[in-house]
């Protein structure tokens, strides 16, 4: 059996937050991403919306990956204080681009250090998050008289149910459930189904 990733907390919804800072207008915005390329279509995408930007800086963090870029700001003083906003609002499976038009005053390395971070912890704290639980994958087949009993199961178990594919003797379908609600799943199934369901968990 497949170790499952552990649960995290990320973003249920793509947010941003603007901020003047002496001057200088910076743009956040954060972004649900569940692999590297994603996280980077995501700043491709903000670059060809504001292609006039000063700056586009981003961080990065997907599991252990992370990256990020200063685009033209000293080292340091973008891309991480971006990545460690991320990591300190506990957040997981995450790109956030700062998008900054230069205002004339120069922030100095402290100022933009703040600038970046503060900004972009700002956006992460007032986004909207969702919790990712892994769940298992079964396979479920049933007989035809049995198939109500299936689908009273799948309510209430808050389980998932994929595409069915019917067969000459009932039907077959893949059910997604919480790791510790497997075992009681499938003693109800068997239950609901007077011992006729044959379910199979997928590696």
């Amino acid at each position: 059996m497949t170790d499952l990733p552990p649960p995290f907390t990320t973003l249920a919804a793509a947010h941003r937050v603007d901020a003047v800072i002496d001057h200088s207008e910076f743009l956040a915005f954060a972004e649900r991403a569940d692999s590297p390329e994603e996280a980077l279509a995501h700043l491709a995408a903000l670059r060809s919306r504001y292609p006039d930007a000063t700056h586009h800086c981003w961080a990065y963090r997907i599991g252990a990956a992370y990256r990020f870029g200063d685009d033209g700001e000293p080292g340091g003083t973008a891309g991480a204080p971006i990545l460690r906003a991320i990591e300190g609002q506990g957040v997981d499976h995450v790109m956030v681009v700062v998008v900054r038009y230069y205002g004339g005053v120069k922030l100095g390395t402290g100022g933009l250090v703040r600038a970046y971070g503060g900004t972009a912890a700002e956006c992460l704290r007032t986004a909207p998050r969702l919790d990712v639980r892994p769940r298992r994958t079964l396979q479920v087949s049933v007989p035809f008289d049995h198939l109500s009993g299936l689908y009273h199961l799948l309510g209430t178990w808050d389980a998932a149910r994929g595409e069915e594919a019917y067969t000459g003797a009932g039907v077959t379908l893949p059910v997604e459930v919480y790791p510790e609600d497997v075992e009681a799943f499938q003693a109800a199934l068997r239950n609901a189904t007077r011992g006729s369901a044959v379910v199979e968990e997928e590696e």
